[in-house]
C-alpha cells in the first residue's frame, strides 16, 4: 500500500440512545436528515473536498443499514485501490477480540490498519455531525503550531457547553486546559469531536492508554487529558460555520428546520462543495391539484395531495388529500392518508398514517416521534413524544 500524508478515522458506531425509536435498528451515522441525505454523508464529503482519500470507517452498531449504503464508497469517490474507504468492525483476533471499549480503543484495535499506510497524521472525526469543514486548513494549522494534537473546536450556546469537552485556549490557541462534559462549564469553546494527531504521539498514547486499569478508553475522558499531563503541545483550530451535533431528537428536528431559511446557515446548494450521497433514483415529485407547498424541501418520487408547510420530504412519501404536514420532518416512504394532520414531528422511514388521524398539535411545541414502519391507525390521535 502507498504511503499516505494524513488518512481519517471516521468513528461510526455510535448507538445513538438519545435519538429513541430512530436508532432502534440502524447506527446514528445511518440515520436520514436534510430530505437527501443520511448524516455520515457530510463527514465523507468533507474528506473528499479535504483531499483525504484514505478512510478507515468504525462499525458496531446496528452497522447492516449502514454497511449497506456505504458500499464500497463510490459516492464520495473513495472506491479506489490505493487506499479508498474501509469498513473496520471489532473483529476476533489471534489473542482474542473484543467490542470496541471506547472511542479510543475502537482506533487501539485498528492501529495495524493504520499503520499499512505509515501515515505522519491522522485524523479522527465523527459520522454524527453536520457540518462542512475543509481537514487540509486543519492540518496546514497543525503543521504551523508543531502540534501533538490539534482539536477543531465552535463557540457553542452556554445552556449546552455541558454536553461537549470544553477547552480554554490562550492567544496563540494552545490549549491551556480541557474538561470532559463538565457539570458546570467555564468555557463555551466546545471540542467538534474532530482531532489531528501526529500519528507516532497518538500511537505511544493508544497503547499507554490500553495498559491502563480503570481507563474509559476515550479521547476526551483519557487521551486527552492524558497529553494535557504530559506537557503535550496541543492546540485548538477554530470553526465559525455551521455545525451541529444531532444526538438528540430536538438538535435532529432543528437542523432539518435550519435547512429551510432562506439563506441556511448550512448551505446544500454550494456548487464548490457539494454533499455526496447515494441516489434514490426516484421519478420527478408530483403535485397534485389540490397541492400547497410553501418552505419547504420537497424530494423525489414524492406524491402531494395535500398541505405542506416548513417541512422537509425525503424521497418516495405520499401525502392524500386534505392531509396537512406541518413543521415537520418526514422520513422516505411515508404514506400519509386523506385528511391526516401531523404537527412538529418526525415521522421514521415507511411509516403509514391512516385516513383522519392526528399527530401532534399546532398549538403544543412538543416533538412527535414515529418509529420506523409504524402503522397509526384511523381515529387515532397521538400527541405523545417518544423521547430515550
Amino acid at each position: 500500500m502507498g504511503r499516505k500524508e494524513m488518512i481519517a478515522m471516521l468513528l461510526a458506531g455510535g448507538e445513538g440512545k438519545r435519538l429513541g425509536v430512530l436508532t432502534k435498528d440502524v447506527a446514528k451515522p445511518a440515520v436520514h436528515f436534510g430530505g437527501k441525505y443520511r448524516i455520515i454523508d457530510f463527514t465523507l464529503s468533507n474528506c473528499t473536498h479535504s483531499g483525504i482519500d484514505t478512510v478507515g470507517v468504525l462499525t458496531q452498531y446496528q452497522p447492516l443499514e449502514l454497511n449497506r449504503y456505504l458500499g464500497i464508497g463510490s459516492p464520495w469517490g473513495l472506491d479506489r485501490r490505493d487506499g479508498g474507504m474501509a469498513i473496520l468492525p471489532p473483529y476476533v483476533k489471534k489473542k482474542g477480540g473484543d467490542w470496541y471499549k471506547g472511542t479510543a480503543n475502537a482506533i487501539y484495535q485498528n492501529m495495524a490498519y493504520i499503520e499499512s499506510y505509515s501515515p505522519e497524521y491522522v485524523l479522527i472525526i465523527s459520522g454524527d455531525h453536520i457540518y462542512k469543514m475543509d481537514y487540509e486548513q486543519m492540518l496546514l494549522h497543525h503543521k504551523k503550531c508543531g502540534a501533538d494534537v490539534t482539536i477543531a473546536g465552535i463557540e457553542v450556546d452556554w445552556k449546552e457547553a455541558s454536553r461537549f469537552g470544553v477547552m480554554h485556549v490562550d492567544d496563540e490557541d494552545r490549549i491551556t486546559a480541557f474538561e470532559e462534559k463538565p457539570k458546570v462549564p467555564t468555557s463555551n469553546l466546545a471540542s467538534m469531536g474532530v482531532y489531528i494527531f501526529t500519528w507516532p504521539v497518538l500511537q505511544k498514547y493508544l497503547t499507554r492508554d490500553e495498559g491502563t486499569r480503570g481507563s474509559n478508553h476515550d479521547f476526551g475522558k483519557d487521551i486527552i487529558p492524558a497529553m494535557m499531563k504530559d506537557g503535550r503541545n496541543l492546540h485548538s483550530y477554530s470553526f465559525r460555520g455551521y455545525w451541529k451535533d444531532v444526538g438528540t431528537i430536538e438538535s435532529l428536528w432543528e437542523a432539518n428546520m435550519d435547512l429551510l431559511e432562506r439563506e441556511p446557515g448550512l448551505d446544500l446548494r454550494d456548487q464548490d462543495w457539494r454533499i455526496f450521497s447515494v441516489s434514490p433514483n426516484r421519478p420527478a415529485q408530483y403535485l397534485s391539484a389540490t397541492a400547497e407547498v410553501s418552505t419547504s424541501l420537497v424530494n423525489e418520487g414524492c406524491v402531494i395531495e395535500g398541505k405542506v408547510d416548513r417541512s422537509v420530504l425525503f424521497c418516495g412519501v405520499q401525502s392524500g388529500v386534505d392531509s396537512v404536514i406541518f413543521e415537520s420532518v418526514i422520513m422516505p416512504n411515508v404514506t400519509i392518508g386523506a385528511g391526516a394532520k401531523i404537527y412538529r414531528a418526525i415521522i421514521g422511514e415507511g411509516a403509514v398514517i391512516k385516513e383522519g388521524v392526528t399527530i401532534g398539535s399546532p398549538d403544543d411545541e412538543t416533538i412527535t416521534v414515529v418509529a420506523s414502519d409504524e402503522y397509526i391507525s384511523n381515529f387515532h390521535t397521538l400527541q405523545e413524544v417518544e423521547l430515550p
